[in-house]
């Protein structure tokens, strides 16, 4: 058994990322790291651009312009402009190479076919110029940037239809278990609805990890080697929840062994997850979290987060950790470091009852874990806790 702090220590040093190119179109990108320099095709804007409704101005030394027509968005046509000549413009339309300031709307008073504004104005103000964002062949964005809804719509404005990122991790989660059935199926006396498959999935697909397939085998030793040994050869990373213990009909670690799995690690001195599994084949990592679904998405947030950071290149990533107050007492039972599930909320942190390990409904509740060392026994109201804040 090891501590959390050697297993943490050897997750970051023998999870390495993947450094392979995938290409996406731009609308399924989100969440990606882009795998090399995106080139502006463009410029941005493609031309001088208004920067609001008024009128497009020759400037001259009169306060007083002959009004010779208008330009709106999309328009293509570009009016001849002399000095003391303007033309009404909006909004993101082309300015005419003739104007060389733009006046606002609210300090113009029309008149039929002439003008006047209120003050004389600097020359190219209110004008977008040609390139502004960004200039034809300069790096619209850099290699390494995560792609964000905004990052996808700026693209989009460069005429980007799709990106060259790396590639995200194929994931595998198999449960194990002959007491465990589908939602949907009459549940039988000796049977539970199987949830950690679904938990994890869910999980996944909110830090945007989309390639994932779920899988279930019986407690069968020969079942469960042919199902691990499949899936171990077709997936970057694998989860396995249940069967790691050392029980009669707990196959999998006998499994991991028959497939020659290298073992990094096997049990932790933390609670809840104390049976957890790490390990590696050729370029595969696996993971055996322990069956109880609370332990196996404690595990999953200390442990399984940071390897898929560094799957993506994210080195030693882990989910942020602040000093918070504790709201609430808690009496620790025995002498391991513990995470509790918690509520985290503006520097302070509530403890919640329902810790059990194989409890969902408190997790279902928080936004937090709270980690209490070995030799904290008690926890005071005031006391300062480290608190880690889960995604949302």
């Amino acid at each position: 058994m090891i501590s959390i702090e050697d297993a943490l220590f050897k997750v970051k040093r023998n999870v390495n990322p993947l450094l392979k190119e995938d290409v996406k179109v731009i609308e399924k990108a989100n969440g990606y790291y882009l795998y090399k320099d995106v080139i502006s095709p463009i410029n941005m804007p493609p031309y001088r651009q208004s920067a609001m409704d008024g009128y497009a101005l020759h400037l001259h030394n009169d306060l007083h312009y002959k009004l010779i027509g208008e330009v709106k968005a999309g328009d293509g046509h570009e009016p001849n402009l002399k000095k003391g000549e303007a033309v009404r413009i909006f909004t993101g339309a082309p300015v005419p190479d003739t104007a060389n300031a733009i006046m606002m709307q609210e300090k113009v008073i029309s008149n039929n076919d002439t003008i006047s504004i209120e003050h004389q104005i600097n020359l190219e103000q209110n004008i977008r110029p040609l390139g502004e964002q960004v200039k034809e062949g300069d790096i619209a964005l850099k290699k390494g940037t995560k792609l964000t809804p905004a990052g996808i719509g700026y693209l989009t404005s460069l005429g980007i239809t799709e990106v060259s990122v790396y590639k995200k991790p194929s994931i595998a989660i198999v449960t194990t278990g002959n007491e465990l059935i589908e939602p949907g199926q009459e549940l039988k006396y000796g049977q539970i609805y199987e949830s950690n498959s679904k938990m994890l999935q869910g999980v996944l697909y909110s830090l945007k990890f989309y390639d994932v397939t779920l899988h279930k085998v019986e407690d069968d030793y020969e079942k469960t080697v042919n199902l691990l040994r499949s899936i171990i050869k077709n997936n970057d990373l694998v989860l396995i929840t249940g069967g790691i213990s050392v029980g009669d009909y707990d196959y999998v670690g006998k499994a991991l062994n028959e497939l020659q799995v290298e073992e990094i690690f096997y049990k932790v001195q933390q609670k809840p997850g104390k049976p957890l599994f790490f390990g590696k084949k050729e370029n595969t990592s696996i993971f055996a979290l322990p069956g109880n679904p609370a332990a196996a998405l404690t595990c999953f947030y200390v442990y399984v987060y940071i390897a898929l950071q560094n799957m993506m290149e994210r080195t030693d990533t882990e989910l942020p950790r602040t000093q918070a107050k504790s709201i609430s007492k808690f009496v620790k039972r025995g002498d391991r470091p513990q995470f509790l599930k918690a509520i985290y909320n503006d520097g302070e942190v509530e403890l919640l009852e329902g810790q059990n390990s194989s409890m969902l409904q408190t997790f279902a509740l928080s936004n937090a874990l709270v980690f209490v060392p070995a030799e904290i026994s008690e926890v005071h109201m005031g006391d300062v806790l480290e608190t880690i804040v889960l995604p949302v």
